[in-house]
């Protein structure tokens, strides 16, 4: 087993809530509901812009823009905050998950994935302009790999958005569902049209495997009243939602498959969902029909439990109790659904090459170890390690690498 490097625990602030991922000051503050972890954001509101929240039902993570004195200041304040409201800091659920894809020639792949993701470059990256879905970096690697990968992306946008990719890209979907889309190595994506939720009485939404709705807005103040009726309308409905709060507005989201029963839409959603709407147009805001996106990773996998087992553990995922669903999911709903799909186990070549794309798995240092033995008990094993980063492989030989420098 390689060494792994010795790494040092620097907190961001005194009282312990914080961890840097990423190069960006992260906590999570458990609450007893949607509107507990409101008040938070109206507090934070009236001292000016707001920082990257994502609300939930059980608490909210709380992102700042790196990890310096002024950032050190303000978390230090927000958790003065939190701990005025009762709110307990608890950083052991803090990570943040990636994707990287490696080409001989990385600059050839980023129209595709811009185009398919509606994302921006920013450095090597390719990033969510909202800060909510995973960033995917662009590596170079000498080896050129002609088999499909074993890890492909889903992505669900509007069907405005995902017609004006598939023209602007030039290329005829295919697969088995008329989505599939590949860049010039042949990674693959499948662009999804999402459409208006059924009934038209939520005209706002766009769904698919998720239910959401995006509203800009233009002062923390206005974006605190939407916050705060989001919540009380989700903690009456008694439905979990995903509010994604931003400078430039709030994005409200069921989760995937939360918003429908078997035969069609939860009677008890589309009212939550016109609720939202109407509280949002009562605000004066108007829906962006453009900014929702919702993000799957799949996986072709031999054995699902073993495979399920080293993820849902190193990932500190649930796996979906529904019958027949294969999906592990992060409890916080925080990080990307994770599928598992069969591959033909007969195609020795492909299950034996080293995938072009590979999952990025952020922690802070102080819980590496944690996540490494959660691996290893799993089955899966270190490739290599290096400081900042360990590389491991799952039963089958996928590759996921835990990154832990600031």
């Amino acid at each position: 087993m390689p060494p792994i490097e010795p790494t040092e625990f620097q907190p961001v602030t005194e009282d312990d809530a914080w961890r840097v991922i990423d190069g960006r000051a992260h906590a999570w503050f458990e609450a007893s509901s949607h509107a507990a972890g409101a008040d938070l954001v109206r507090r934070l509101a009236a001292d000016g812009p707001l920082p990257d929240i994502d609300l939930r039902s059980g608490g909210l993570r709380v992102r700042l823009g790196g990890h310096g004195e002024a950032e050190a200041r303000r978390a230090a304040s927000i958790s003065a905050a939190a701990r005025e409201m009762g709110l307990r800091g608890d950083p052991s659920v803090l990570q943040a998950v990636d994707l990287v894809v490696e080409s001989t020639d990385p600059a050839t792949l980023v129209p595709f994935w811009s185009t398919v993701l509606g994302y921006r470059p920013e450095g090597d990256r390719l990033v969510d302009p909202w800060r909510r879905d995973p960033s995917i970096t662009l590596a170079h690697h000498p080896e050129a790999r002609l088999l499909r990968n074993r890890l492909h992306v889903d992505v669900v946008r509007p069907s405005d958005a995902v017609a004006a990719a598939v023209a602007e890209l030039g290329q005829v979907p295919g697969g088995p569902y008329g989505v599939l889309l590949s860049d010039p190595d042949g990674n693959e994506a499948d662009l999804v049209p999402g459409s208006p939720i059924p009934g038209g009485h939520a005209s706002d939404w766009v769904a698919a495997f998720a239910a959401m709705a995006a509203y800009p807005t233009k002062t923390p103040q206005e974006t605190a009243e939407l916050v705060t009726a989001v919540a009380r309308s989700a903690d009456g409905a008694g439905i979990p939602m995903l509010v994604d709060v931003r400078s430039e507005g709030v994005l409200v989201d069921s989760g995937k498959d939360m918003w429908e029963a078997p035969d069609g839409p939860l009677e008890a959603f589309v009212d939550l969902a016109a609720d939202i709407q109407a509280a949002a147009h009562g605000l004066g805001l108007a829906a962006d029909p453009v900014r929702p996106r919702f993000v799957q990773l799949c996986l072709d996998i031999a054995d699902l439990s073993a495979e399920r087992s080293f993820w849902a553990s190193v990932l500190g995922y649930e796996a979906d109790p529904r019958e027949g669903v294969v999906d592990i999911f992060d409890p916080r709903r925080l990080s990307p659904v994770l599928i598992f799909q069969r591959i033909d186990t007969d195609d020795v070549a492909r299950r034996r090459q080293r995938d072009r794309i590979r999952m990025v798995l952020h922690v802070p240092p102080d819980r590496l170890e944690q996540r490494i033995d959660a691996a290893i008990s799993a089955g899966g094993s270190i490739s290599r390690s290096r400081p900042g980063k360990t590389r491991l492989r799952d039963p089958e030989g996928n590759e996921l690498e835990l990154v832990y420098a600031p």
